[in-house]
């Protein structure tokens, strides 16, 4: 679909999030019956998960538990009476005709989510609520060229589903969103936020409206968007569909939406439903649910060290950028690892620079952890003092000496070195060599940096450290280079 970026520029998109995170309880939130991922067809369900008349539910304890703490981690203010309501609708997948949720008296309500970006201003991001809530089945219609099949392992197990305002603008505050709230999970443990395995799914509410309008226009929800690539698919076309709808004067329909991640498109799933299309009432088979003051206090004080405040942490104690602290925290092994580098080193800028760079690259290329790593945090501390002592370049010991490491990592680190033949023995008067030979090469770019150009530096550097191959110190080549021109003017 394609719309003028003139179009485009006339409109604000306006988007909501719900994220439903599937809590990590060994059994469901109403039954005994086993939560877990995995297990054959309709293994996991009993008469209380498949709605057999007579059954009736009783609350697990640890759903109050994951739910308060995420309310906790989320500056929400947690209501002390809640209680749980029936949802009515019809799915083939929904055994009981209805899903136990919270409507009127949810869990938490009135918190919020900083997001932290690289090259614009943080931003706030809202959240009206978050309650609590079953899972429904499955239903599968690639199983049978006849049928639609259905497994109800998943019916009954726990979500909380977390609300936000309207409060996105684009489709990168999107994913940092959902990256947030994957990242408080996890740290919270109350869920694996595996995204393929269903742990963590999004419906997005979008819509737009003209620049500087104070009214919402009509939206539509976007379900069961299983990645944060499609999350950001999804918006994006959105955004375009519906402004072209706005352009040819056409009005935009408030329905629910299918994302198709082949096509890249969304198509209409059935018209929006409202509150009232639910028919909510309490549900009379459960008690309200009364908090005590004192057990809330003892959640707050078990919460680990959560990413806000370890980015806070890492800005005041270690002289991170905000950015750089945001990156080592979204994964708590991998701040768990930089912190544990730090002990074997006070460079903290060129610990988080590692952690974030060569090793997260190598961890992404083969798609590991970080406990996996073979190279001891130790060993890349031994690297960081070659560097910073002039042994080694960085380049050198990003590209070559980190992968022999990689291969072998029972190897002493200088023999590594030795062998691959990095140490740096290059002599002043060798160096200087280098650096005429380089200036020689390129006179018009020396008549350049006298006039002011002081980025063709870099090419002579270039140049110099292809004539060592590799082993000079960048700084004290930096500083005979700098010194050097400034006597030719």
């Amino acid at each position: 679909m394609k719309t003028s970026q003139s179009a485009l520029h006339k409109y604000e998109l306006v988007v909501g999030l719900e994220v439903h995170v599937q809590l990590s309880t060994q059994t469901k939130i109403f039954s005994s019956d086993p939560a877990s991922f995995g297990a054959g067809p309709n293994q996991h369900t009993s008469p209380v998960s498949l709605g057999l008349p007579g059954t009736l539910p009783m609350l697990n304890k640890k759903v109050v538990e994951y739910a308060v703490k995420m309310g906790l981690a989320t500056h929400c203010h947690i209501n002390r009476e809640n209680r749980f309501d029936r949802k009515n609708y019809f799915y083939a997948d929904l055994p009981k005709g209805y899903q136990i949720t919270q409507d009127e008296a949810p869990v938490c309500v009135n918190g919020y989510i900083q997001l932290v970006f690289k090259d614009k201003e943080d931003k706030k991001i809202r959240i009206n609520r978050i309650h609590m809530e079953e899972d429904a089945g499955k239903s599968m219609h690639d199983k049978d060229p006849r049928y639609s099949l259905i497994d109800l392992n998943r019916a009954g197990v726990p979500l909380i589903e977390i609300v936000s305002e309207p409060d996105i603008r684009s489709a990168e505050e999107a994913a940092a969103y959902l990256t947030e709230i994957r990242k408080i999970a996890r740290y919270l443990d109350i869920c694996d936020g595996n995204m393929e395995e269903g742990s963590i799914r999004c419906d997005a509410n979008i819509s737009v409206r003209l620049k500087g309008a104070e009214t919402y226009g009509n939206r539509c929800e976007v379900k069961n968007l299983n990645s944060i690539r499609n999350l950001q698919r999804a918006i994006n076309y959105e955004f375009q569909r519906q402004v072209a709808l706005l352009e040819a004067g056409e009005t935009i329909g408030q329905n629910t939406l299918n994302f198709d991640a082949a096509t890249g498109k969304t198509s209409v799933l059935r018209s929006k439903e409202m509150a009232y299309d639910y028919r909510y009432f309490p549900e009379p088979d459960l008690q309200p649910l009364v908090l005590e003051d004192s057990w809330i206090d003892n959640l707050l004080k078990s919460l680990p060290e959560l990413p806000e405040q370890r980015i806070a942490r890492y800005m005041a104690d270690y002289g991170l950028s905000e950015y750089d602290a945001n990156l080592l925290t979204i994964e708590r092994e991998v701040a768990e690892f930089y912190e544990e580098l730090i002990t074997h080193t006070s460079n903290y800028k060129a610990a988080a620079n590692w952690t974030i760079g060569p090793i997260q690259s190598y961890l992404n290329e083969g798609n590991t952890s970080i406990s996996e790593l073979p190279v001891k945090t130790s060993v890349i501390a031994q690297v960081i003092a070659l560097v910073d002592n002039g042994k080694i370049n960085n380049t050198a010991a990003v590209q070559q000496l980190f992968p022999a490491l990689i291969r072998q990592p029972e190897t002493p680190v200088e023999r590594l070195m030795h062998d691959l033949n990095l140490l740096i023995d290059t002599n002043e008067d060798e160096l200087l060599q280098f650096i005429n030979e380089a200036l020689a090469q390129y006179p018009d770019k020396v008549v350049e940096y006298n006039k002011g150009k002081k980025g063709v530096l870099g090419l002579f550097m270039g140049e110099v450290m292809k004539r060592s191959k590799g082993k000079i110190d960048p700084k004290t080549a930096n500083k005979l280079m700098v010194q050097k021109l400034e006597a030719l003017k």
